[in-house]
Protein backbone atom coordinates (compact mmCIF):
# COMPACT_ATOMS: atom_id res chain seq x y z
CA UNK A 1 0.00 0.00 0.00
CA UNK A 2 1.21 3.34 -0.69
CA UNK A 3 0.72 6.55 1.04
CA UNK A 4 -2.02 8.52 0.40
CA UNK A 5 -0.07 11.61 -0.76
CA UNK A 6 1.80 9.67 -3.05
CA UNK A 7 -1.41 7.90 -4.84
CA UNK A 8 -3.08 11.49 -5.20
CA UNK A 9 0.48 12.81 -6.80
CA UNK A 10 0.03 9.52 -8.59
CA UNK A 11 -3.73 9.92 -10.35
CA UNK A 12 -3.97 11.20 -13.98
CA UNK A 13 -6.92 10.26 -16.12
CA UNK A 14 -7.00 7.34 -18.28
CA UNK A 15 -8.17 7.69 -21.86
CA UNK A 16 -7.41 4.05 -22.62
CA UNK A 17 -7.81 0.70 -21.64
CA UNK A 18 -7.62 -3.15 -22.10
CA UNK A 19 -10.50 -5.36 -22.59
CA UNK A 20 -9.61 -7.44 -19.32
CA UNK A 21 -12.48 -6.74 -16.33
CA UNK A 22 -12.34 -5.92 -13.11
CA UNK A 23 -12.24 -8.73 -10.61
CA UNK A 24 -14.54 -9.16 -8.33
CA UNK A 25 -11.93 -7.75 -5.44
CA UNK A 26 -10.72 -5.00 -7.66
CA UNK A 27 -14.79 -3.88 -8.18
CA UNK A 28 -15.21 -3.62 -4.68
CA UNK A 29 -12.26 -2.25 -3.31
CA UNK A 30 -13.07 1.03 -5.47
CA UNK A 31 -17.32 0.14 -4.55
CA UNK A 32 -15.81 0.28 -0.68
CA UNK A 33 -13.59 3.76 -1.13
CA UNK A 34 -17.17 5.63 -2.63
CA UNK A 35 -18.74 4.18 0.28
CA UNK A 36 -16.68 5.40 2.79
CA UNK A 37 -16.55 9.07 1.83
CA UNK A 38 -18.05 11.22 4.28
CA UNK A 39 -21.74 12.61 3.31
CA UNK A 40 -23.38 16.16 4.18
CA UNK A 41 -25.04 15.58 7.89
CA UNK A 42 -24.04 11.55 7.22
CA UNK A 43 -27.03 10.94 4.97
CA UNK A 44 -25.02 8.46 3.07
CA UNK A 45 -27.16 9.60 -0.12
CA UNK A 46 -24.95 8.60 -2.40
CA UNK A 47 -26.26 5.50 -4.85
CA UNK A 48 -23.91 3.31 -7.45
CA UNK A 49 -24.90 1.94 -10.51
CA UNK A 50 -22.13 -0.45 -11.92
CA UNK A 51 -22.14 -0.56 -15.47
CA UNK A 52 -20.54 -3.03 -17.49
CA UNK A 53 -18.56 -1.04 -20.80
CA UNK A 54 -20.76 -3.28 -23.30
CA UNK A 55 -23.96 -2.11 -21.70
CA UNK A 56 -26.24 -1.34 -24.60
CA UNK A 57 -27.68 1.83 -22.11
CA UNK A 58 -23.86 3.09 -22.50
CA UNK A 59 -24.48 3.37 -26.24
CA UNK A 60 -27.73 5.29 -25.63
CA UNK A 61 -26.40 7.41 -23.71
CA UNK A 62 -23.40 8.34 -26.18
CA UNK A 63 -26.13 8.20 -29.18
CA UNK A 64 -27.84 11.53 -26.97
CA UNK A 65 -24.88 13.59 -25.86
CA UNK A 66 -23.60 13.47 -29.49
CA UNK A 67 -27.03 14.42 -30.60
CA UNK A 68 -26.77 17.16 -27.63
CA UNK A 69 -23.48 18.19 -28.99
CA UNK A 70 -24.54 18.11 -32.93
CA UNK A 71 -21.59 15.68 -33.18
CA UNK A 72 -21.32 12.78 -36.08
CA UNK A 73 -17.69 11.14 -35.36
CA UNK A 74 -16.52 11.20 -32.49
CA UNK A 75 -13.01 8.57 -31.80
CA UNK A 76 -14.06 7.24 -28.32
CA UNK A 77 -17.76 7.20 -26.60
CA UNK A 78 -17.14 9.05 -23.22
CA UNK A 79 -15.67 6.39 -21.16
CA UNK A 80 -12.68 5.73 -23.42
CA UNK A 81 -14.43 1.85 -24.11
CA UNK A 82 -13.47 1.26 -20.10
CA UNK A 83 -14.68 -2.12 -18.97
CA UNK A 84 -16.72 -0.63 -16.43
CA UNK A 85 -18.62 2.34 -15.62
CA UNK A 86 -19.80 3.37 -11.94
CA UNK A 87 -22.73 6.30 -12.13
CA UNK A 88 -23.14 7.92 -9.18
CA UNK A 89 -26.76 9.26 -8.30
CA UNK A 90 -28.03 11.04 -5.46
CA UNK A 91 -31.13 12.51 -3.40
CA UNK A 92 -33.00 14.94 -5.56
CA UNK A 93 -32.87 18.27 -3.76
CA UNK A 94 -30.57 17.34 -0.77
CA UNK A 95 -28.20 20.61 -0.66
CA UNK A 96 -24.62 18.81 -0.58
CA UNK A 97 -25.51 15.72 -2.73
CA UNK A 98 -23.03 17.47 -5.41
CA UNK A 99 -20.12 17.57 -2.91
CA UNK A 100 -20.84 14.66 -1.44
CA UNK A 101 -21.13 12.58 -5.18
CA UNK A 102 -17.48 14.50 -5.80
CA UNK A 103 -15.57 13.63 -2.58
CA UNK A 104 -16.96 9.64 -3.18
CA UNK A 105 -16.01 9.62 -7.14
CA UNK A 106 -12.22 10.87 -5.96
CA UNK A 107 -12.01 8.47 -2.93
CA UNK A 108 -13.01 5.85 -5.82
CA UNK A 109 -10.68 6.99 -8.49
CA UNK A 110 -7.41 7.35 -5.91
CA UNK A 111 -8.38 3.56 -4.66
CA UNK A 112 -8.43 2.43 -8.41
CA UNK A 113 -5.01 4.31 -8.53
CA UNK A 114 -3.41 2.62 -5.83
CA UNK A 115 -4.83 -0.71 -7.30
CA UNK A 116 -2.78 0.20 -10.34
CA UNK A 117 -6.18 0.65 -12.65
CA UNK A 118 -6.66 3.60 -15.29
CA UNK A 119 -9.55 5.55 -14.30
CA UNK A 120 -11.63 9.12 -15.79
CA UNK A 121 -13.99 11.09 -13.61
CA UNK A 122 -16.71 11.73 -16.13
CA UNK A 123 -19.13 14.60 -15.96
CA UNK A 124 -19.85 15.15 -19.61
CA UNK A 125 -23.30 13.03 -19.70
CA UNK A 126 -24.77 15.63 -17.33
CA UNK A 127 -26.74 17.21 -19.66
CA UNK A 128 -27.95 13.88 -21.04
CA UNK A 129 -29.16 12.42 -17.46
CA UNK A 130 -30.87 16.07 -17.05
CA UNK A 131 -32.27 16.51 -20.19
CA UNK A 132 -35.73 15.31 -22.19
CA UNK A 133 -34.88 11.60 -21.36
CA UNK A 134 -33.90 11.74 -17.77
CA UNK A 135 -36.83 9.71 -16.52
CA UNK A 136 -35.75 6.74 -19.74
CA UNK A 137 -32.30 6.42 -18.99
CA UNK A 138 -33.34 6.97 -14.92
CA UNK A 139 -35.55 3.93 -14.74
CA UNK A 140 -32.91 1.65 -17.65
CA UNK A 141 -30.46 2.67 -15.17
CA UNK A 142 -32.46 1.77 -11.94
CA UNK A 143 -31.60 4.81 -9.99
CA UNK A 144 -33.64 4.77 -6.73
CA UNK A 145 -36.90 6.52 -6.72
CA UNK A 146 -36.03 10.42 -6.07
CA UNK A 147 -32.09 9.76 -7.53
CA UNK A 148 -30.56 12.04 -9.94
CA UNK A 149 -26.84 11.29 -11.94
CA UNK A 150 -24.57 13.60 -10.34
CA UNK A 151 -21.11 12.28 -11.19
CA UNK A 152 -19.59 9.06 -13.30
CA UNK A 153 -16.03 6.80 -13.13
CA UNK A 154 -15.14 4.73 -16.02
CA UNK A 155 -12.19 2.20 -14.59
CA UNK A 156 -10.30 -0.50 -15.86
CA UNK A 157 -7.03 -1.83 -16.63
CA UNK A 158 -4.67 0.70 -18.55
CA UNK A 159 -3.82 0.83 -21.98
CA UNK A 160 -1.92 3.63 -22.46
CA UNK A 161 -0.75 6.15 -19.60
CA UNK A 162 -0.38 9.90 -18.50
CA UNK A 163 1.60 12.03 -16.64
CA UNK A 164 -0.47 13.59 -14.02
CA UNK A 165 -1.19 17.59 -14.36
CA UNK A 166 1.43 19.91 -13.47
CA UNK A 167 -0.13 23.09 -11.75
CA UNK A 168 1.15 26.50 -10.62
CA UNK A 169 0.80 26.96 -7.03
CA UNK A 170 1.59 30.77 -7.06
CA UNK A 171 -1.36 31.35 -9.31
CA UNK A 172 -4.25 28.56 -8.22
CA UNK A 173 -3.07 28.96 -3.96
CA UNK A 174 -3.98 32.16 -2.06
CA UNK A 175 -2.96 32.54 1.67
CA UNK A 176 -3.99 35.29 3.79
Amino acid sequence: MGSVFEVIKERSSTRGYTEDKLSEVELNTVLEAGLHAPTGMNKQEIHFTVVSGDNEILAQIEAEKNRLRNLDKVEHNFYYEAPTVILLSAESGFKWSHVDAGIAVENMALAATELGLGNLIIGCIYDVLHGDKKDYFAKKLSLPEGYEFEIALAVGHKAVTKEPHTFDKDKQVTIL
